[in-house]
């Protein structure tokens, strides 16, 4: 069994530009069982469906506790390095941010940009840029590399002229980059063009977020893709199959 700082450092080595880690999006245990015994490396835990798991609406609608309480079990569960979306921070601290993923066994984070309990506002470019190096001083300071995933929800909220969108989310993403994150973030579903541009631009391995039933892992290496997961795809995909079998019944 690896120690939390080896996980730490696996998780950081599988993210390689144009040969990307997948890392499927769950929410308990069984379905991390179910990524873990399927082969994958590391996993991560997705705030959506983690909230739907739970009765709690996303965006916050769960607090940090109870997103840890959920995390604690998958960790409990398998031996793989797991990072968590922690949405925009819960209202937390860096520092407590950092203990509290530390504390249940995960090695990562995706942070985003949206801030839920400010009305759903997208922090500044340097803000969040700030917010990551706070992230990243708070894990070099218990000595753990956490892997942090720097988000922006420019392309998701349509932020802005379409125009000079992929100039300006490059530009917030590097900022990030230089504060300490280890990947970035642009999500949404791009263009094969838009994703070289990306890939091209951005100092860091990018993270893509695909459909899981259509989705092709080649596709997104030949663009330069450093790191692939499913948001809440996985188990929407799941829930289209569970409605097919128990339509049978109803």
């Amino acid at each position: 069994m690896e120690s939390i700082t080896e996980k730490a450092t696996t998780l950081l080595g599988l993210h390689r530009p144009g040969d990307p880690v997948i890392l499927p999006t769950v929410w308990d245990a069984w379905s991390a069982n179910l990524a873990a015994q399927a082969g994958f490396a590391a996993l991560t835990v997705g705030s959506h469906p983690v909230a739907d798991s739970i009765g709690r609406p996303d965006n916050e609608g769960m607090t940090f506790t109870e997103l840890l309480t959920r995390v604690a079990q998958i960790t409990s569960a398998v031996d793989l390095p797991v990072s968590v979306d922690i949405e925009s921070g819960y209202g937390q601290t860096p520092q407590t941010l950092i203990d509290g993923l530390l504390d249940v066994g995960a090695v990562g984070l995706n942070i985003e940009d949206t801030v839920h309990g400010e009305g759903g506002r997208l922090r500044e470019a340097q803000e969040h840029a700030d917010f990551v190096g706070g992230l990243r001083r708070a894990a070099d300071a218990v000595g753990v590399h956490v892997v942090i995933n720097a988000r922006t929800d420019l392309f998701l909220r349509q932020v802005g002229n379409e125009a000079d969108r992929v100039q300006r989310a490059i530009a917030r993403l590097t900022l990030a980059a230089e504060a300490g994150a280890d990947s970035l973030y642009p999500v949404g579903f791009h263009t094969d063009e838009v994703y070289r541009e990306l890939t091209a631009a951005l100092p860091l391995p990018v993270n893509a977020i695909a459909d899981p039933a259509r989705g092709d892992r080649a596709n997104y290496a030949a663009l330069g893709v450093g790191r692939v997961s499913f948001g809440p795809l996985l188990q929407a995909a799941l829930a289209v199959r569970a409605n097919e079998i128990l339509a049978r019944w109803a």
